[in-house]
């Protein structure tokens, strides 16, 4: 069986300590067991390690532990997905103040994830925005279609 790859942004990394949102911590710690038990490939890019720079100290290194803990391949930006990210953004799909949500969408395409995993519901795991992010990748020539989802689409968990 053909392992699915999945692109995973940084809002996955952070809510493993979202103990502000106990459910959706739940859900994303679940996801990360069914990506040990089952045959997935997981991804991160340049871009999550950019986020996470942002963060404090202590966020960083726990963001830094979690990573590396599941070890996923990383991914770098190259200029292809830099333009179809710029593509988004003059689409009227994301504006420039998420060129990171952009640029985590237009990754994903290039490298052809089988799916790019957020909780970012406002501009990445939502229907509409993956619709418009899709007919942009069609129009440019990209055919495989991209699935915006969240990790309970993946974990089979309930909020």
């Amino acid at each position: 069986m053909k392992r699915l790859r999945l692109y995973l942004e940084t809002s996955v990394w952070n809510f493993c300590f979202a103990d502000d949102a106990p459910e959706m911590k739940d859900i994303t710690l679940k996801f990360f067991e069914k990506i040990e038990s089952e045959n997935y490939e997981i991804f991160l890019s340049d871009v999550v390690y950019q986020e996470i720079e942002r963060a404090d100290y202590e966020k960083r290194e726990m963001l830094s532990d979690i990573i590396a803990k599941y070890n996923p391949k990383e991914i770098t930006v190259n200029e292809e997905a830099y333009i179809l990210s710029r593509e988004y953004i003059s689409e009227g799909i994301l504006t420039l103040n998420n060129i990171d949500d952009a640029t985590h969408a237009a990754i994903a395409t290039v490298y052809e994830m089988d799916a790019l995993i957020s909780w970012n519901l406002k501009h990445l795991a939502n229907l509409r925005k993956m619709e418009r992010i899709n007919a942009v990748n069609k129009k440019l020539g990209y055919s495989k279609r991209l699935e915006l989802i969240t990790p309970m689409e993946v974990s089979n968990a309930e909020i």
